[in-house]
């Protein structure tokens, strides 16, 4: 299973249940890792998503709301059940996408983390755990690039003993 996020340099994600950064290259970074596999969200990060489920992929939504329906993706309720659904699929062709209790529920299963790294702190209400300080050893880095106003990299991180499942 593989983690896909863009974070600032303290690791936030959000603010207000919306990203903290526009970035056309990072959303073509995520459009071509996660097409065509199976992509794992919250229950507010599906709806916070301007199409709904994400075209092209299999989604699963993690939520403990039981009432909780989303038109096109399966639902799972528990830990259990989500690890179920998963292991039809390709280890490497899993991808959790948000947000932040999923990541952190999910980051120490992961073998790979894809994290864009969005080089300043900004205000924001929503962070994820430091992927390096959960057993992840950077593996790459791309170049530093801009667009709109921001400098990021992408950086891929391996996990030397992830948890099994």
């Amino acid at each position: 299973m593989n983690l896909i996020v863009a974070v600032t340099k303290n690791y936030a994600i959000g603010k207000d249940n919306k990203l903290l950064f526009h970035l056309p290259l990072d959303l073509k970074f995520f459009k071509e890792k996660t097409t065509g596999k199976v992509v794992i969200m919250g229950e507010r990060t599906y709806l916070s998503l301007p199409k709904r489920p994400l075209p092209n992929r299999t989604t699963i939504v993690l939520s403990d709301n039981m009432a909780f329906e989303a038109p096109g993706a399966k639902v799972v309720h528990t830990l259990q059940d989500l690890f179920a659904e998963i292991k039809n699929h390709k280890s490497e062709d899993v991808f959790v996408c948000g947000g932040a209790s999923i990541y952190n529920l999910l980051m120490d299963f992961c073998d790979v983390a894809y994290v864009t790294v969005v080089n300043e702190i900004v205000p924001a209400d929503t962070y994820i755990n430091n992927v390096e300080e959960h057993g992840f050893k950077l593996e790459s880095s791309s170049e530093e690039m801009q667009e709109n106003g921001h400098t990021f990299s992408f950086k891929t991180y391996i996990n030397k003993s992830p948890k099994k499942f």
